[in-house]
Formats: structure tokens, C-alpha cells, sequence
């Protein structure tokens, strides 16, 4: 079982990051890959979870992310993949802020929350989080219909991590002439701001 690995990031994708750890890359699916910059020394937080198909690794910013992960995917119905699109936000405190004021209209705006699967994330973690003030420390073909040839490199990174976190195209079409107007400087700030206008 890993519990992290430090190293240097090799690759960046919609999905995950490439880590090299002794000349050996992992492949580590992460909430937000464009948090990661290529040729960065980073310390990745570890899950491993083994399917009947598939052994599968799962990255984290710190210790705190890691342990939210894990209580949002103790919830019936939050698989791996939803639990990564709820933690996308660098900012975890509305997500909790949400839970501990059964804001069940808050969690409904993640893919893959129904009413019901919000409802149930707030009655099982709404007295287990150990962290409520938390802060936090500082496949491509399938992307390709939610970008205009008009973007730029990071916009189009941007929002290929958005349609790989479960957002629908028309959601991410809505908002892409508003992120296109702010010229920000690279993928993961226009997965911040993609995130913000979406909730």
C-alpha cells in the first residue's frame, strides 16, 4: 500500500498526472491535474483501490484532501471518479461549509449528485468531518467536442478537465465564451474559474 510519492511530474492530462519516482512514472488520477505543472518536484498523497479489472491510483494536494476523499467515497453512491469531481475546487471549506448546513442545493451542482445521493453525503458526513475549517495548502477524444479550435492551449486544457470531471458540453459551452474573455494564464486557473461559474 503507498502512502505518497514524491517526485516529478512528467506528463499532465485531463485525468491525471504522470509522477516519476525513481525513474519509474505513476500514473495518478488527481481532482485537478492542471494544478501540477510539468518538471514540478510535488508530493503526491496516495489511494490505491483494486478492482476485479483494474488497479487504479488515486493522487492528492495533502493529508486533508485524502481524508475527504475517502469520507465522500464511504457515501453510498460516491464512487471514486464523483468524489474527484467534488474535490476539483482547490477550495474544499464551501464543500463542507455545504454539508455541516445541509445545503443539499449546494451538492446537487457537482456531476453525478442527485438530490437524493446530497442528501445522503449530509447525513453521513455531517458529523464525521474531523476538519470543518479546513483550508486548503496551497481519455483526450472524448474532450474534443467541448472546444472551440479558437481557444487557447490552456483554455482547451481547461476545459477538457472540466468535461473529464463529469460536466456535460452544454454546461461547459454556456460558460466557455466567459472564460475565454478572461485571459488567464494557465489550464488550472481556468479550471478554478470554470468550476465557480458552473456552481
Amino acid at each position: 500500500m503507498f502512502e505518497y510519492f514524491q517526485g516529478i511530474v512528467t506528463f499532465v492530462h485531463p485525468t491525471y498526472v504522470v509522477i516519476e519516482v525513481g525513474h519509474v512514472g505513476y500514473r495518478v488520477l488527481v481532482a485537478n491535474p492542471y494544478r501540477y505543472q510539468v518538471q514540478q518536484k510535488t508530493t503526491l498523497y496516495i489511494e490505491q483501490v483494486v478492482r476485479d479489472n483494474a488497479q487504479l491510483l488515486y493522487g492528492f494536494y495533502d493529508l486533508a484532501e485524502k481524508e475527504l476523499f475517502l469520507q465522500l467515497t464511504s457515501v453510498s453512491g460516491i464512487g471514486p471518479k464523483s468524489a474527484l469531481a467534488i474535490l476539483a475546487d482547490d477550495d474544499h471549506s464551501g464543500l463542507i461549509q455545504a454539508i455541516v448546513d445541509n445545503d443539499s442545493q449546494f451538492l446537487v451542482k457537482f456531476p453525478g449528485v442527485g438530490k437524493k445521493t446530497a442528501q445522503q453525503i449530509i447525513l453521513d458526513l455531517k458529523d464525521k468531518l474531523p476538519f470543518k475549517n479546513y483550508a486548503p495548502q496551497q481519455a483526450p477524444d472524448l474532450f474534443t467536442s467541448v472546444v472551440e479550435t479558437t481557444t487557447t492551449p490552456a483554455l482547451a486544457d481547461g476545459l477538457a478537465a472540466l468535461a473529464a470531471l463529469g460536466y456535460k458540453d452544454k454546461e461547459i459551452q454556456k460558460i466557455q465564451p466567459q472564460l475565454k474573455s478572461m485571459s488567464l494564464k494557465n489550464a488550472g486557473e481556468y479550471v478554478r474559474e470554470g468550476l465557480k461559474l458552473l456552481r
